[in-house]
């Protein structure tokens, strides 16, 4: 009874070090998002404790990742979760049950967790992709939104926001008020 008493705070303890270091490091070192980083890391261990317990009953990796999954979209699904958050959210959700239920020894788990948070970090510098902000923009020159008028549109931008402009998308247009809502993709000025 005390190996597995022993295992299970380990297990534990690699997973909840895991989870701050991916979330603490990475995800608030970018995101500055204190609610999505602490709900992260409750969710890191409350999927932990039941993957742990659910491990004594016979059902296999599948089920238990599954079972989860349901409870993540249940929550998650009424509130506005960007690809970012979600991504991290899954992270999480992975790492726990790799923990929690996985056959995995001790050396493979961390081993794991260090690759997953690597690699998480490398993504959030600019060594791999650009880094760019979105903005949405209210666009009042209508005339410009049209193909032929690509370049105006882009140029206008330019000039008006001071930033590079990567990638414009046309949202919407409301015709009634000559408008437009703008997606632009601009490189943040350092």
């Amino acid at each position: 009874m005390m190996g597995t008493d022993l295992d299970f705070i380990l297990r534990l303890s690699l997973n909840m070090v895991a989870v701050f270091v991916l979330v603490r490091f990475v995800y608030f070192r970018v995101h500055t998002n204190r609610a999505y980083a602490a709900a992260f890391i409750l969710f890191g261990l409350g999927v932990f404790l039941v993957t742990s317990q659910l491990s004594s009953v016979d059902i296999s990796m599948g089920f238990a990742f599954g079972l989860f999954a349901i409870f993540s979209m249940l929550r998650y699904r009424t509130e506005s979760i960007t690809i970012k958050e979600m991504t991290y959210l899954f992270l999480v959700i992975a790492m726990s049950l790799l923990s929690g239920v996985g056959v995995t020894d001790h050396a493979t788990l961390v081993v794991l967790f260090v690759l997953i948070c690597a690699l998480a970090y490398f993504t959030e510098t600019n060594l791999l992709l650009p880094s760019l902000e979105e903005r949405d923009i209210h666009y009042e020159k209508i005339e410009n939104i049209v193909p032929e008028r690509r370049e105006a549109l882009m140029a206008d931008l330019r000039e008006r926001l001071g930033e590079e402009v990567r990638t414009v998308e046309i949202e919407s247009v409301d015709f009634l008020r000559d408008t437009a809502r703008l997606k632009v993709q601009i490189r943040p000025v350092r």
